[in-house]
């Protein structure tokens, strides 16, 4: 037996550990605030959202070298992850952004009791031949839950903890970049001649995709080292704010170069690319599919493999009245490809001996 308050914490904590999110203790006025009822909704939905944004990443990063492994899924600076690299702050970005999203997605299909549509434009006159209607999606209460969950995840004060709040901010900013208009014509006989107009989500690939560019042109934040080793608090918020002076909002940031990804290391808990499986020319794949032999295998000092897959799938399904649907079980072979070592060179062999030729005496 537990207590209520005390349950609903455990349970809390057995959500976000559940998605590899290591949590300190929750902030007491943030159950307060939102109430028991309310909090172990939303709860469920940061579950969800969490792990809707990991997905996301494994999928924007499947065919890099850096694939989104399980010990890059930490988000608590306090609990050992303390690496602020180009790949963690997509992290933290797409995290939070699955968190925000499925908090808004929830809450306009009204599974919150105190939260349904944003009104808030209703009736205005948006631009020329339409007005807000509709039921556009809540970001803002999105945005509003999303941050007292995720952004508690770090109680830190010095830079990582700041790039890291930096990066959840910039994942919220994503779901407002990538909204999209929807529309619904009125007038006589289908004439379109007024338009409600409403906002809506994106779909969430399109966020991962969005996040997925700020990756590639995330930025290194130059930090004054004197200040901040001079231990003195007030240096150290000068120097951050002086570091934060010239970077967006929406922009990804990170402190430290990026590791070699091709190589395993255990202390980091990378498994480099030796094993990883590569795709080969495909008129459906994109290019950076195409070219994932060459990142993975060759560009990593490995060779390419090719191993014959036996698949095994339904087919052939038929239903029969009623109501069953019954299927045969075929086999595909199909080719794979996986990088590996390459194989060491044997010493050339020296057939030729050298003939002594001895004097006569």
């Amino acid at each position: 037996m537990c207590f209520y308050f005390e349950c609903v914490h455990v349970i809390f904590l057995c959500v976000l550990a559940y998605v590899g999110l290591c949590v300190h203790i929750w902030v007491l006025n943030n159950f307060l605030m939102t109430g028991p009822k309310a909090f172990l909704t939303y709860a469920s939905s940061v579950q969800m959202g969490a792990q809707s944004g990991i997905q996301e990443c494994k999928h924007q990063f499947g065919w890099d070298r850096w694939n989104c492994p399980e010990s890059a899924l930490q988000l608590s600076t306090h609990t050992g992850l303390r690496s602020a690299t180009r790949e963690t702050s997509y992290v933290h970005a797409i995290s939070a952004a699955g968190v925000m999203y499925t908090l808004t997605k929830n809450c306009s299909m009204g599974d919150f009791d105190n939260c349904g549509c944003d009104d808030s434009k209703i009736g205005q006159i948006g631009g020329r031949g339409w007005i807000w209607g509709g039921c556009s999606d809540n970001v803002m209460f999105g945005e509003k839950i999303s941050k007292q969950f995720v952004d508690a995840l770090e109680n830190g004060h010095d830079s990582r903890a700041a790039v890291n709040l930096h990066n959840n901010e910039a994942g919220r900013l994503a779901i407002k970049a990538t909204m999209k208009r929807a529309c619904k014509c009125h007038g006589v006989s289908g004439s379109c001649s007024v338009q409600t107009c409403w906002m809506q989500l994106p779909d969430f690939r399109s966020v991962g995709s969005y996040l997925k560019v700020k990756h590639e042109q995330a930025k290194k934040l130059q930090m004054d080292k004197r200040r901040m080793r001079a231990g003195n608090s007030a240096d150290n918020r000068g120097a951050l704010i002086d570091a934060f002076s010239g970077i967006r909002r929406t922009e990804l940031i990170y402190l430290e170069d990026s590791p070699n990804y091709c190589s395993k290391n255990q202390s980091l808990g990378l498994h480099g690319t030796e094993g990883r499986e590569c795709v080969k020319g495909n008129k459906n794949m994109t290019q950076w599919e195409r070219r994932s032999c060459r990142r993975l295998c060759h560009e990593c000092g490995l060779r390419v493999v090719e191993k014959r897959v036996e698949i095994v799938s339904s087919c052939n399904c038929k239903f029969h009245w009623c109501c069953t649907v019954k299927c045969e079980r075929c086999t595909q072979t199909v080719t794979k490809y996986y990088c590996a070592r390459r194989e060491r060179g044997r010493k050339p062999h020296n057939k030729t001996k050298r003939r002594h030729r001895g004097r006569r005496q």
